[in-house]
């Protein structure tokens, strides 16, 4: 009996084994969001005269990632690097540009997230952050160039058809204008009971006015928060908990679907970088031949994509389509070994809103957040959602503006 129980186990320790084995991480292609910072120079301007009062000054200049925010993505970058050398996809010791390649946005928060997740993955070894000289990069900042720019005309008439009624929408989200009008101002604050309204800048670019500006404050206090400021510099005391960050987020969701994820902007702007992802995904020449791309971005450069993607998510904490600091977009290509078809897993994954702020590193206890896109034909397996790879690419391909593109060089070493 005791032979027929140890057979037993190793039996089914067997199947366990073949079935981990049977698929095979072969590609990775991520954009992720950069870490923790304070408000832009433009946002602290914008918030601090809708309140009529001086927000709280950070350790750090306005803008650029923080060291708080820097040991988080380090915490992400560790986990991954262990993650992907357990799947086979990365080696031990300090990877050659065959492993990882990584491009930055030029800006600082970007390229010092870039040199946090590295340092997690591959402590000591000092691998390489790509990025273009000068502020502009095609790939991140399109809405700069000319082979992005919108036409004022229709930008204003697509956000006006998803906006619809504005005054419905604002009345809709009173609750959470009343929160946070609650939480910021000492004294009446009109600004926060002025009507919404479509306003033009001199360069024909369309915004609602009002909601912006809220949404720039709710984003400030959740990333004050992310960033474990004392109580008493977070919305001077009046918030105290991740509830209640969550409570406000609705506003800047709405922010950004009337923004970054209008399908006429996202496509003229996101093109670039989702045709940047399919190249790189299927190994083409004018795209670095690497394991894992990695491209560190922005919170408007995922929404775009995931508006040209069709991909919803809402994590847990989160309001929906949130895009916390150190998020990240994926795409992994794996391969079915017993017969060598392909798949596409696509996911998002983000860190809570108290693992942010508490620097709790990633683990079995205390895992990413995820979301997985999915479509017809795709397979749940042990490694995640599987999507049949040419007909999940050709679909991302249906999406990109070929007008909208411009050459992508990426410099090597």
């Amino acid at each position: 009996m005791a032979r027929l129980f140890l057979a037993l186990i190793f039996c089914l320790l067997a199947t366990q084994a073949a079935a981990d084995e049977r698929y095979q991480l072969e590609k990775v292609v991520e954009i992720s969001r950069h870490g923790v910072r304070p408000p832009t120079p433009g946002n602290r301007k914008e918030i601090e005269a809708a309140t009529a009062r001086s927000w709280p000054q950070w350790n750090t200049a306005d803008g650029d990632l923080t060291g708080h925010g820097y040991a988080a993505v380090v915490n992400k970058g560790r986990w991954q690097g262990e993650h992907y050398r357990q799947l086979g996809l990365l080696t031990t010791g300090c990877p050659d540009s065959a492993q990882i390649y990584v491009r930055a946005s030029p800006l600082q928060r970007t390229r010092a997230t870039a040199d946090a997740l590295v340092d997690g993955a591959f402590p000591g070894c000092g691998v390489q952050i790509h990025h273009v000289d000068g502020d502009i990069d095609p790939l991140f900042q399109s809405n700069k160039l000319p082979f992005a720019e919108l036409d004022p005309t229709q930008e204003k008439e697509a956000i006006a058809a998803r906006a619809g009624d504005l005054a419905a929408l604002q009345r809709r989200l009173q609750p959470e204008v009343q929160q946070l009008k609650q939480a910021v101002c000492s004294s009446d604050c009109a600004f926060f009971d002025r009507p919404w309204q479509l306003r033009q800048t001199k360069s024909g670019h369309t915004y609602v006015q009002g909601l912006s500006v809220l949404a720039s404050m709710v984003e400030t206090l959740r990333l004050g928060w992310s960033e474990n400021l004392p109580l008493s510099q977070l919305a001077w005391g009046n918030i105290t908990s991740a509830r209640q960050i969550s409570a406000l987020l609705p506003l800047l969701t709405t922010n950004y679907d009337l923004s970054n994820d209008v399908p006429y902007i996202a496509q003229k702007r996101g093109s670039i970088l989702l045709d940047a992802i399919v190249k790189g995904l299927d190994n083409r020449a004018d795209s670095p031949n690497t394991r894992w791309l990695l491209l560190v971005a922005h919170d408007t450069n995922i929404a775009m994509l995931r508006t040209l993607m069709h991909f919803s998510w809402q994590l847990p904490g989160y309001a929906r389509g949130n895009i916390p600091p150190g998020s990240s977009l994926v795409f992994e290509r794996w391969r079915d070994t017993t017969d060598n078809t392909r798949f596409l897993r696509i996911y998002f994954q983000a860190q809570s809103l108290d693992d942010l702020r508490h620097l709790t590193p990633i683990d079995s206890q205390h895992p990413l957040l995820r979301a997985e896109w999915h479509q017809q034909n795709c397979r749940e397996t042990k490694v995640g959602t599987l999507c049949p790879y040419q007909s999940t690419l050709q679909q991302l391909n249906q999406a990109i503006d070929r007008h909208a593109l411009s050459t992508v060089d990426y410099p090597q070493p």
